[in-house]
């Protein structure tokens, strides 16, 4: 094999493996969010591992065919080869998903904080309190306390 056609199946095979990476966000993108990325992970693990077929050539191939291969056909005894590579491939993915994690969590929480309306204050008339007044008070009800012009009222409950 000449050493563009290795590349040349490399780069092929890269574009098969994106697509079908595609697909499988497509087709898991409907579920919850902490199911749906840890799919995702199995999915890109499973799909980009390579592991060695020939140590003396340095020759890889992706980890998922090596299996398959070497499972169903018998061509060859690097079966091992393929599943320690994708438990320490999974492994190290996993790690760096939980890292993530761990950093985007906090960070979530700290935004949904900020994102929440400030709490109400006390001191607003009611509406029942601002239809009972019935013109006693010369305030007009459509400006706050600031001055600024209130857009609608709202009964508390």
């Amino acid at each position: 094999m000449i050493e563009n056609d290795y590349t040349l199946a490399w780069a092929a095979y890269g574009v098969a493996a994106l697509g079908c990476l595609l697909v499988w966000f497509r087709l898991t993108g409907w579920m919850w969010r902490w199911l749906r990325e840890p799919l995702w992970l199995i999915g890109a693990v499973l799909l980009l591992t390579p592991t060695i077929v020939e140590p003396t050539k340095e020759l890889y191939a992706p980890a998922v065919a090596v299996l398959a291969l070497d499972l169903l056909f018998k061509v060859g005894n690097n079966a091992w080869y393929a599943v320690s590579d994708l438990a320490i491939f999974g492994m190290v993915a996993f790690a760096c998903y939980l890292l993530l994690v761990a950093l985007r969590w906090p960070l979530e929480r700290w935004l949904k904080g900020r994102r929440q309306p400030a709490p109400a204050d006390e001191d607003e008339p009611t509406l029942r309190e601002m239809m009972s007044r019935d013109g006693a008070d010369d305030a007009d009800v459509r400006y706050d306390r600031n001055g600024d012009r209130r857009m609608r009222l709202e009964p508390k409950l």
